[in-house]
């Protein structure tokens, strides 16, 4: 593998912002080496470059064009706001964020095409390459890609990026970022937070994989998005370790159906992933190749003996039980310091003895999804937020309000929404779409949760968690809190618990303010959280026996002043006694199984 760190300058220094709590992993933070690791493991080629590290950073009145004195160096890609950027500074609606940095491009990639890749930059990314302007994105939480080749010059190059970001001045989505973060509401996040990175690629080569496992009839469909001549010839093999499982080629655009007999299905027991491999020949020559994986396994639905709609997992009912995961940082804010830190939460997820994770108002880099994967944890992903503040009718079934969104914010809705679907559809853990979540810019409930479904057949719908309901999707989602709670019942849809729990503790040394602290509910020490969730459990198992067949406990971490996660929002400290967690938490998972 290929991969250049960003040159820094002799003199750079560089501190974290600040004097907030911070994460173990802050203290391993490489200038040199920032989130090393392939950003894009789903689609993996050999030979790339990492243009994370130091840049230069200013922020400007919205109408400047660009700096002519840059204010000092950020740490790419952590945004401005963050500590680990080492700026720790606000921009807003009436201002710009700008960036600027050289790079080389290496000598052996003569000829080739050169495609600029970002994971994600919040919200709107205007760039430019040696001044030529080579595209513009608008949406905060998927990856896109230029190709800056036409501009590139042999030797020194230079990229300058202009972001601008409303936050919640805007209608655009943004999750729980605000501009004066309280309560549930948090730190607004500006700019580059995921990974920017090079890769040449021929003028023919693949742009996107899309694989759709169908268990019932033993097939892998392989969908391969590609540029060039359609008479290009398209190969893919599927691997057990070593071992092929099935082969296929086609034409450029056609696609390819693998059989694959007895399949190894993928459960949170076992996460089975079999490798693929994906070539693209041109007139007999490999002109691009990349690594990637697929799993074999269902979502579904279906009625019990008792006539209650109960989700499946390969044709066999599962209580899906997980927490609200919101992936903050207080270091890094939407950016996990390591990737090492990354996979940890969803590794302490399993070892809570949970099988899920409702991924809440955010979308994650790449690698977090391959992480869910790779580990076994079933993902209920959230759309993010945004627009206006709801209208929240949660215990009224057919009559409530909905948002009446302008225009620009509806297309702007389906764009984002899409293009998340998209990002994320080959990700074999992700079981549940839910567009909507407590009526935060609801509107349009039944169109978006029935053009989501038509969309994505092979996944479950829940059209608002805890928002405003109507018959529509697969799944009706209460939220309650402190205790669960069934206070409505869908018996044509899977019905869950999409929040409860909220049990606070502050513990002084880890919290992100001294005074505001606050949960749903607080006590003094672990064993009374802890006895308090098992209290809340042992209520759950009541109403899954009566019909619920999901449920979420909020949370996984504190977030900034909210204190009521299984662990503390540096990580540092586990809230609860996780033997007991675990054994009650596998309990609910297999309730259905007994």
């Amino acid at each position: 593998m290929f991969a250049l760190a960003v040159a820094v300058p002799a003199l750079a220094q560089w501190a974290p912002a600040g004097d907030r709590i911070k994460t173990k992993w802050a203290e391993e933070i490489d200038v040199n080496n920032v989130l090393p690791e392939y950003p894009r493991p789903i689609m993996e080629r050999a030979d790339w470059q990492n243009l994370n590290g130091l840049w230069q950073y200013a922020i400007t009145p919205v109408a400047q064009g660009v700096p002519e004195q840059w204010d000092g160096e950020i740490l790419v890609p952590f945004a401005v706001e963050s500590s680990l950027s080492g700026v720790g500074k606000r921009v807003g609606e009436k201002q710009a964020l700008w960036y600027s940095r050289e790079f080389t491009i290496p000598s052996n990639w003569k000829g080739k095409q050169v495609m600029l890749n970002f994971g994600a930059v919040d919200w709107q990314a205007d760039v430019w390459v040696n001044g030529t302007k080579v595209g513009q994105h608008t949406g905060g939480y998927t990856p896109f890609s230029f190709d800056i080749t036409p501009a590139l010059s042999a030797k020194q190059n230079h990229l300058v990026i202009r972001v601008w970001d409303p936050t919640d001045a805007g209608y655009q989505p943004r999750g729980k970022q605000v501009n004066n973060p309280e309560g549930i509401w948090y730190t607004p996040v500006t700019g580059i937070w995921q990974t920017v990175w090079l890769e040449p690629v021929d003028e023919a080569h693949i742009v996107n994989l899309k694989t759709t496992p169908d268990i019932d009839k033993g097939i892998l469909t392989v969908e391969v998005e590609t540029t060039g001549d359609m008479d290009n010839i398209v190969e893919i093999q599927l691997l057990d370790g070593t071992d092929v499982v099935a082969q296929d080629k086609a034409l450029a655009g056609q696609v390819i159906e693998l059989p694959v007999a007895n399949a190894k299905l993928w459960s949170p027991d076992s996460p089975f992933l079999y490798d693929l491999k994906v070539k693209l020949l041109e007139k007999g020559k490999t002109v691009d190749a990349v690594d990637s994986y697929a799993a074999m396994r269902k979502y579904s639905m279906k009625r019990d003996a008792d006539n209650i709609v109960r989700l499946q997992l390969n044709n066999k009912d599962l209580f899906q039980f997980g927490p609200l995961d919101q992936g903050w940082w207080p270091d890094g804010l939407y950016t996990a310091p390591t990737d090492e830190a990354l996979v940890y939460d969803i590794q302490k997820t399993k070892d809570f003895g949970f099988n899920m994770i409702r991924k809440h108002v955010k979308v994650e880099p790449a690698r977090w999804y391959t992480h869910c994967d790779r580990l076994g944890i079933i993902v209920w992903q959230d759309m993010p937020s945004g627009d206006a503040a709801p209208i929240w009718q949660n215990r009224k079934y057919f009559d409530a309000t909905e948002l009446i969104r302008t225009p620009e914010s509806d297309a702007n809705y389906r764009k984002e929404w899409k293009e998340i679907i998209d990002y994320l559809y080959s990700y074999p853990s992700i079981g549940v779409w839910v567009p909507f979540n407590e009526a935060w810019g609801q509107y349009n409930t039944v169109e978006i949760a029935e053009w989501t479904k038509a969309y994505d057949p092979s996944r479950l719908v829940n059209p608002a968690s805890g928002g405003n309901f109507f018959p529509c999707g697969d799944i009706l989602d209460l939220h309650n809190y402190p205790h669960p709670e069934m206070y409505l019942y869908d018996d044509q849809r899977a019905n869950a618990m999409g929040e409860y729990g909220g049990i606070g503790l502050v513990l002084k040394d880890h919290i992100w303010e001294p005074n505001r602290n606050w949960g749903y509910i607080q006590f003094s020490s672990p064993d009374e959280v802890t006895d308090e969730y098992i209290k809340y459990a042992k209520q759950l198992m009541e109403l899954a026996r009566k019909g619920f067949t999901a449920a979420v406990y909020t949370q996984t971490t504190d977030v900034e002043i909210e204190v009521n996660g299984l662990m503390t929002y540096d990580r540092k400290v586990i809230k609860v006694d996780e033997k007991r967690i675990h054994d009650i938490n596998q309990e609910i998972c297999n309730i259905l199984n007994k």
